[in-house]
């Protein structure tokens, strides 16, 4: 097994591309000591592997004023027999509502991020579409009011890079 970092990922070049993904191939490559064709290369793989899935910007939603309301709903689910949870998270994962959705242990079986135009959008999807989906024995919804800190960004204060800097 090969040596993890503290966010649990075994190549420092995929945390340096979760801290700053717009980073020049050539700055990675000086912080890592390797050639930006070998970053280029190394991504490129990741990419066809399916470990890196997409590039995003973190956005400060509270200083966006769509309007837009998120939630994060606990769902207990019945297991198929097949397919266990599998069948039914594909399925949710499909509405357009869902932004994010992951399989927990604990009270509830699976945990989703999801947003829409209004708060009563969002409770008409969970009373409407979801809570109504075969195998949905319970729904439990938290409005998020506030964001502190998103995929590792403080979303208070200035934005500063911690990094140390690389001199020639």
């Amino acid at each position: 097994m090969l040596e993890t970092d503290s966010k649990g990922l075994c190549d420092p070049l995929l945390t340096l591309l979760q801290q700053n993904a717009r980073e020049s191939d050539e700055v990675i490559a000086k912080e890592l000591g390797t050639t930006p064709e070998d970053i280029r290369g190394r991504i490129a793989d990741y990419e066809h592997r399916g470990i890196i899935r997409g590039y995003q910007a973190v956005v400060n939603t509270d200083r966006v004023d769509d309007g837009s309301v998120r939630a994060v709903i606990e769902l207990r689910i019945r297991p198929e027999r097949e397919g266990g949870f599998d069948r039914i998270a594909q399925r949710i994962s499909r509405f357009a509502h869902v932004e994010s959705m992951y399989l927990m242990s604990g009270g509830y079986d699976l945990l989703l991020f999801v947003k829409g135009k209004s708060l009563q959008e969002v409770a008409n999807f969970v009373s409407a579409r979801l809570a109504t989906l075969d195998g949905v024995l319970a729904t439990a919804t938290h409005f998020m009011l506030k964001t502190y800190k998103d995929r590792d960004v403080l979303m208070e204060g200035d934005p500063q890079d911690d990094r140390l800097q690389v001199t020639p």
